[in-house]
């Protein structure tokens, strides 16, 4: 695909501190940098990514964390490679100083990122860039200024890198989001679980909920204020809605006398689905704004983890009324499901993808677990992954990037955050403070 050169408006509002995105002045040429994720990247695209300038004293210790920062997220993509500073012919000594193409040219960098930090005496931080195309020596877009409080530094680095990665590829970014997760202590025979937030790579984890209870499957709303999870607080599966910034949690209504786990938001994000169950049979359940609980299934066994398509109008879910765990799709009102996976072992926890593309997938054969994603109609399978035990994927806002929770075996075992790319490469584990599983990514963040 090629890259999209024109200027990008984006919006960034940093925790409460208002921050324009604003363009600097430069002129946007189309150029022939690109990079074609869907087949994945075997040379990852040298780039060259000096420190940050610090304009004032005060900014120093900011421009290097964050260029830091904006160096890993984009090579952790797999897509990117840093060129060493070690290497550069003459540094970067001003934020708007001419660009010696030829120097960047002879260490074999197809682009470069130059960029400036300042900060005033109110706590207040700037952060500005310009990227540039060197084959055809010009600039790819216009320069973009954040603007925000010292305290979310991170966010504007991940801005920065979410720009940068877009200009390159055509897609949209996905660094500056959170996942929501249930972090695990304990030993494995007596895990004690909370609901956890964190930055997409780790950093800055908030626990939401205490280890009193139980507490599984979480899933932010499409807005990412509101997180709905299953807890054990009465001894029986519920489930529960939490407001992210005020801690705040109520309980779903739902069928009486019935144990009810697996929700997930509709894409309007007042709407909810999810699993009860009640006299031996599980069952999909619909709960609309001011309604009552509606059955959409009631075929005989288990009928759990429904997921909306991105336009709203079908569920995935997975099923055991064929015998065994298969994935089945129906209209999002109820009706006859159409199987779509007819592949050896079996599948559950199917996500659909924000693109609405595919599907990702559980899948459990010959003693494997794996993460894979098909079609929609259940062609093109393809599997990511394969361990012990693989399970429960989320997609990344792009629905480029998948994570998901992988427990190693034994006695001893415990269960980390990995992710993996669409094409199968660039599995690496998410570092948290504690065991974790279950993770949700966020949307975008504003």
């Amino acid at each position: 695909m090629t890259l999209r050169s024109a200027s990008i408006a984006l919006a960034a509002l940093i925790a409460g501190a208002a921050g324009l995105a604003m363009p600097l002045a430069a002129t946007a040429q189309d150029g022939p940098l690109r990079i074609e994720i869907t087949e994945g990247v075997i040379e990852p695209l040298p780039i060259a990514l000096p420190t940050f300038i610090p304009e004032g004293g005060a900014a120093g210790d900011y421009a290097e964390r964050i260029t830091n920062v904006i160096a890993a997220d984009l090579e952790g993509t797999g897509l990117f490679r840093r060129i060493s500073q070690s290497a550069f012919i003459a540094p970067v000594t001003a934020f708007d100083a001419n660009v010696d193409y030829g120097n960047w040219k002879a260490i074999n960098a197809q682009a470069l990122v130059t960029g400036a930090v300042s900060t005033d005496g109110a706590g207040n931080l700037s952060v500005k860039f310009r990227l540039f195309d060197i084959f055809s020596e010009a600039p790819l877009g216009e320069g973009l200024q954040f603007g925000g409080t010292t305290a979310n530094w991170r966010r504007m680095a991940h801005k920065v890198a979410d720009a940068v990665y877009s200009r390159i590829t055509g897609e949209t970014g996905y660094f500056d989001s959170r996942v929501v997760y249930v972090g695990e202590t304990g030993p494995k025979n007596d895990r004690r679980k909370r609901l956890a937030v964190m930055d997409y790579d780790g950093a800055n984890a908030q626990y939401l909920t205490d280890a009193s209870s139980i507490v599984l499957a979480p899933r932010f709303s499409p807005q990412g204020e509101r997180v709905l999870y299953t807890s054990y607080t009465t001894g029986f599966p519920q489930i529960y809605e939490l407001n992210v910034a005020t801690g705040s949690r109520n309980p779903l209504p739902v069928p009486a006398e019935s144990m009810t786990f697996a929700p997930r938001y509709a894409p309007d994000g007042r709407t909810v689905i999810f699993s009860a169950a009640q006299g031996g049979n599980t069952d999909i359940y619909r709960l609309r704004p001011g309604g009552q609980p509606e059955r959409l299934t009631s075929a005989p066994g288990i009928e759990t983890a429904p997921s909306f398509s991105p336009d709203g109008s079908q569920i995935v879910f997975e099923s055991d009324r064929s015998g065994s765990q298969q994935l089945y799709v129906m209209p999002a009102g109820g009706g006859e499901p159409r199987r779509i996976s007819f592949g050896p072992g079996r599948y559950g926890t199917p996500v659909w993808s924000p693109r609405g593309d595919l599907i990702a997938f559980t899948k459990q054969n010959a003693g494997r677990f794996h993460i894979g994603v098909m079609r929609t109609d259940g062609s093109e399978e393809r599997l990511l992954t394969a361990s012990f035990l693989d399970e429960g994927p989320t997609w990344a806002p792009n629905g480029r990037v998948i994570m998901f929770t992988r427990e190693s075996a034994g006695a001893d075992g415990q269960s980390g955050l990995f992710s993996v790319d669409i094409s199968g490469r660039n599995l690496k584990r998410v570092q948290t403070e504690t065991a974790a599983s279950d993770p949700a990514w966020s949307p975008l963040l504003d």
